[in-house]
């Protein structure tokens, strides 16, 4: 006598389908930009811009806006940023820094650089002082 069994097999209902092809969907997406970016992203090295924005008062001093871009193909990381002021409170020209640890390329970060004289009285002058290639 050989004993038989009986396998029931479980069918899948739609609901169980439908998330699976949407799972697979995302991966398979995912993994297409990521093998695209990979071939498509050039050798350039970081282009670092640098943008001020308008002095605003605080309570002692006062601070400016600065936004630090990566225009390059490569990441930056400690960018140093310093800010001159000139020609506010008579004084010679005042100096402020900024660094961004980490400056990915294609992306923006922001800071700010304070002041003690008023820089709506002088001009700033922003400049790039140097980065690492990671």
């Amino acid at each position: 006598m050989t004993k038989r069994k009986d396998a029931k097999r479980v069918e899948k209902n739609w609901l169980e389908w439908a998330v699976f092809g949407v799972g697979l969907a995302l991966v398979a997406g995912t993994l297409g930009y990521l093998v695209y970016d990979g071939a498509a992203a050039g050798d350039d090295p970081p282009a670092v811009e640098v943008r001020l924005g308008e002095p605003r008062p605080t309570g002692h001093n006062f601070v400016v806006p600065v936004a630090v871009t990566n225009h390059g193909d490569q990441t930056a990381e400690g960018v140093t940023v310093e800010v001159t002021l000139e020609g506010a409170g008579g004084a010679g020209p005042e100096r402020g820094q900024l660094t961004v640890a980490f400056l990915p390329r294609r992306a923006t970060r922001e800071g700010w650089v304070a002041f003690r004289a008023d820089p709506r009285a002088g001009r700033l002058t922003p400049r790039v002082l140097g980065y690492e290639k990671p």
